[in-house]
């Protein structure tokens, strides 16, 4: 009897680091404060922080802010696009393109649009990195809307009040402003707050499963003089706001190609471009990547004709 008490426990706690490292590379958490920065507030960010962009170590206008305080993990990525403010709101500002970026993601395998009386409903259908049907995922309802739309200014908010093995106050945020007749400041945010469970069963994971994953802020250097990255929990979430940056980027990238190319070509940019950062993004080979998305693509359409037809 002992030895089965035994094995429970230790079936209980491996269940329990891979809950952590779908919700950790998932990235289902989201975005920034209630009110929002505004656009004086991004405008100020910008002039602040132009230094900071054009000698990026990302190799790109992009860097990112990040914290941690009890159970809040939060991550600012602030970034430039090379197209014009209205190219941006015409993409963003369409519920149903969210579901075209937001499974770029190695974990998000599927994401389904729905409109309610007053606002629009997005799932989120969360899993491991492979390939898996969405039966086999968790669903994360998000409410998704317009904070803010106006000449020179966007807020957009998806929040889910829970989310994945005790979370709650899921918020993704994205706001964008012009620079420029061809250029856009951006910024994507991220937040969640986690439970006494899960920070446990954090604190594991990222002692053991995750132990060399990093994310991008350096906080010092080795004997070597190399860069010592952040990990654990605010590394988890730089890695995730960045993949979802990269992945609005990658739609906007493809809107150039015929509609009916524009799925592989998307694929195809975001894993290139995640794959410039392979010491914090890389988790599979491309051909990998390219195939079992291609497959959760076929899923997610069907879920959705489902929708469209009047089913669950």
């Amino acid at each position: 009897m002992h030895t089965v008490i035994t094995l429970n426990k230790f079936t209980k706690f491996l269940l329990c680091l891979m809950a952590v490292a779908v919700l950790c590379t998932s990235g289902s958490a989201a975005a920034a404060g209630k009110s929002g920065r505004g656009e004086a507030s991004l405008l100020d960010t910008y002039q602040r922080n132009s230094a900071s962009l054009e000698k990026s170590s990302f190799g790109l206008p992009l860097f990112l802010e990040s914290f941690e305080r009890d159970d809040k993990v939060q991550v600012d990525v602030y970034g430039i696009f090379q197209y014009p403010f209205a190219s941006v709101v015409d993409v963003l500002k369409v519920p149903a393109n969210w579901c075209d970026i937001v499974p770029l993601h190695l974990n998000v395998k599927a994401c389904t649009y729905r409109k309610l009386p007053d606002s629009w409903l997005l799932t989120f259908y969360i899993g491991r990195k492979g390939y898996q049907p969405p039966e086999a995922t968790r669903q994360v309802m998000f409410q998704y809307r317009i904070v803010a739309q106006r000449q020179g200014y966007l807020d957009v908010m998806l929040t889910a009040e829970t989310g994945p093995f005790g979370t709650r106050d899921h918020r993704m945020r994205f706001e964008a402003l012009p620079l420029d007749a061809g250029r856009t400041f951006v910024h994507v945010s991220y937040e969640y707050r986690d439970s006494v469970a899960l920070r446990f069963a954090e604190k594991a994971y990222f002692a053991t499963l995750a132990r060399g994953k990093v994310g991008f802020t350096v906080t010092g250097k080795d004997r070597n003089g190399n860069p010592v990255y952040i990990g654990g929990p605010r590394g988890a979430i730089e890695r995730n706001a960045v993949r979802y940056y990269f992945a609005i980027q990658s739609f906007m990238d493809t809107l150039r190609y015929p509609e009916k190319s524009r799925f592989n070509q998307r694929i195809s940019g975001w894993y290139d471009l995640t794959s410039r950062y392979r010491k914090q993004l890389f988790e599979m080979e491309k051909q990998d990547y390219l195939t079992f998305k291609t497959k959760e693509r076929a899923n997610q359409l069907l879920l959705q004709r489902k929708i469209g037809s009047g089913g669950q």
